[in-house]
This record gives structure tokens, C-alpha cells and sequence, in this order.
């Protein structure tokens, strides 16, 4: 080996001090690097009877190698030791010949630069190796940590803008539901409208306690401890079929009661002014404490008050509709169960207030937008 080769040129040779016959100097071998050092051989060709082998130091002392091994008579001596650094870099190996009271010796010297060491740098470059490594690690872990951060911001803001357009599109849905709603109910109102008739109340069809007008159009209530909706008045005219439309001006009345009865309802009326009509053949909204109430039903509607409210009685389809005029919206509609004719009926509150029937003057609208068109269609 290399090392080998490089020792030998260091081996120094030892004196020789025969004192009978003549041999060689002992061999010094480098055999290889063991346990921190350098393991040396003390190899002898001479042929010994009886001998025995030193290791001496640089300081001169003796060092114990292996253990003897030598064949007296016809073989050589040897011996190994392990040369570590700090021990002086040198070493002697002797051989005596106790029966012929020789002895030989070589020596070696063994730079520092041959024995296995440590470099000074090397700790600092394992910390720094692995300070790098950690540093490396930290980083990887750092930006996953941020990039699955900044995931699930993502995902939070994206959330959070699919729920604002998801709450704005239902929001304008809601609206375009609302306006195509209003469009139709407007359509609704404007095609009853356009069945309006000329009513007049009925002289000799009303409540004791009822005054009519001179023009016959408007009654309010001459008693005003009379209960209300129990005194009312029939109009004139009496209608057996088609559509039939009127306005009735209720003003901020605290009560009142519209609507339709049957021709025998109004005949018991007629016969017998002072009593409460009855139940069956009567169809009407009430009005009373801020609600609608429809016949035979409870409150309806919770729109607000409303000073006209028109009346649009269908004969054909056996229906009965009211409208706020003022919105252009239904307050509702009942089901009519009836034979012969139906005539309007009126029933103020006990305030002394007129309640009349306001004549429907023709109107012209504008053109409907081509959208409010598809969906009158």
C-alpha cells in the first residue's frame, strides 16, 4: 500500500551490535492503520535457538507488542504494537540472542501527517451540516405551513365570495320575482277595471240608521252608538253575470265591511230593514283592527291601509276579488256559492264618516315593456 511504501523511506537503521556471528538487521513493517494508529511488524530472518524481542519508544521505554511467537531452531521472530499519534512518532525494535549474546536493531520515525486524525474543521463542518439541514427542513416546513395557509385563505375568500353572489342572486332574483308579480297584478287590475259599472245605493234597501246622499253614491251612519257592520245598504243593481267592477271610497274608517248578497238575502233585508242580514248569501272583505278578513276566512292580508278599494265581481267564474287601488295589488278574493242575482252591499263604521262609491274614469297607460309584454303573455 501506499502508506507502506512512504513509512519505509523514514526507517531509520538501527545499530547493529553483534557479538557472535553475523545476520541482519530486523524488519519493520507498516501493516495498516488500526484502532487511532499505526500497527508496526518486527519481522527477524536470522534463525534463532533462543531469543527474545523489545519495543522501546522514543523515550526509551519499553512497550509491550503482541506476544512472542517464535519456532527456536528454525524460524524467525516477530512481533506487532500500534504506533498512536503523541507517542513520540518513533519506535525500536530489538532483538536478543540470549545463547549467542547478539543483538539487532532497527528503528522507525512516522510523520504526523501519516496518523489518522481529526480535522479541526470537521466538527464545525458536521455543525454547520447539520445546522443546514435543519435550516433546510424549517424552510420546507415553513412554506408548506404558509402555502396550506394561504390554501385555505383562499378557499375561505372564495367561499366567502360565492356566498355574497349566491346571497346577491338570490336577493335579485327575489326582486325580478317581486316586479313580475307586481307587473301582473297590475295587469290584473287594470283588465278589472275595465268592466266597471255605475252603482247606486238602494233607498229602500238599507239600515235605519244609514243616511244616503242626494246623488245616491255615498252612506255613513246617523247613530253612532249602533254597532258597526251590522248596518248596511244594497245598491240598485243586481247582476246575474259577466264581470262588474267598482270603486269604493272606505277613507281612514276603523272598520267597514264590502261586498256582495244574494237577491234573497236582499229580499229579507228589503222586507225587514232592522235586522242583521245572515251569514249565507252574504261575500265580502271586512275591515277591522288593521286587518282583512275575507268570508268565512281569517286574516288574509297583511297590507297596509288602503283609502279605495275596488271591487271586481265575476259572475261567470263564481268569484269575488278586491283590490287596493292606490297599489294596484289584490287584497283577495272568495269563492261564490249563490242562486238568482248578486248585488253590492255597503257597511260603514259608527263614525259618522261617508263611505261611497267612486265613479271609475277610463285611464290610459302607457305601452308595456317588451318584458312586462312576455309575461302578460
Amino acid at each position: 500500500m501506499g502508506l507502506t511504501a512512504v513509512i519505509f523511506l523514514l526507517v531509520l537503521a538501527s545499530r547493529h551490535q553483534p557479538t557472535a556471528g553475523v545476520g541482519h538487521d530486523p524488519l519493520l513493517v507498516v501493516d495498516d492503520y488500526e484502532d487511532g494508529g499505526i500497527r508496526l511488524k518486527c519481522l527477524s530472518e536470522r534463525l534463532f535457538s533462543e531469543a527474545q524481542l523489545l519495543w522501546t519508544d522514543s523515550r526509551g521505554d519499553n512497550i509491550t507488542g503482541t506476544p512472542l511467537s517464535a519456532d527456536t531452531g528454525t524460524a524467525g521472530v516477530s512481533s506487532s504494537i500500534v504506533l498512536k499519534a503523541g507517542s513520540g512518532n518513533s519506535m525500536s525494535c530489538r532483538i536478543l540472542d540470549k545463547q549467542l549474546k547478539t543483538s539487532t536493531e532497527s528503528s522507525v520515525a512516522i510523520a504526523d501527517a501519516f496518523f489518522p486524525s481529526t480535522s479541526p474543521w470537521l466538527a464545525a463542518f458536521v455543525v454547520i451540516l447539520l445546522l443546514s439541514i435543519f435550516l433546510v427542513l424549517a424552510a420546507i416546513y415553513k412554506i408548506r405551513k404558509n402555502a396550506r395557509k394561504q390554501i385555505e385563505q383562499d378557499i375561505d375568500e372564495l367561499k366567502r365570495k360565492l356566498d355574497e353572489q349566491e346571497r346577491r342572486f338570490e336577493k335579485e332574483n327575489e326582486d325580478a320575482e317581486k316586479r313580475i308579480e307586481n307587473v301582473r297584478n297590475e295587469l290584473k287590475f287594470r283588465k278589472a277595471r275595465s268592466n266597471a259599472v255605475n252603482i247606486t245605493l238602494d233607498q229602500t234597501c238599507k239600515h235605519p240608521n244609514l243616511c244616503i246622499s242626494d246623488d245616491k253614491r255615498r252612506v255613513r251612519s246617523s247613530d253612532k252608538k249602533e254597532t258597526a257592520l251590522k248596518a248596511m245598504v244594497v245598491a240598485t243593481e243586481g247582476f246575474p253575470d259577466k264581470k262588474h267592477y267598482w270603486e269604493v271610497e272606505v277613507g281612514n274608517q276603523s272598520q267597514w265591511e264590502l261586498g256582495v248578497v244574494s237577491e234573497n238575502v236582499r229580499n229579507m233585508i228589503m222586507n225587514n230593514m232592522g235586522i242583521s242580514p245572515p251569514v249565507n248569501g252574504l261575500f265580502s272583505l271586512q275591515y277591522s283592527q288593521g286587518k282583512y278578513i275575507l268570508t268565512g276566512r281569517e286574516d288574509v292580508s297583511d297590507c297596509k291601509q288602503c283609502s279605495v278599494v275596488g271591487v271586481l265581481l265575476d259572475v261567470e267564474s263564481s268569484e269575488l276579488s278586491f283590490y287596493s287601488v292606490e297599489e294596484m295589488s289584490p287584497l283577495g278574493s272568495v269563492v261564490l256559492e249563490f242562486t238568482g242575482k248578486l248585488y253590492p252591499f255597503f257597511s260603514p263604521d259608527s263614525s259618522g264618516k261617508w263611505l261611497g262609491v267612486r265613479p271609475v274614469k277610463s285611464q290610459t297607460y302607457d305601452p308595456l315593456p317588451q318584458g312586462e309584454k312576455e309575461i302578460n303573455k
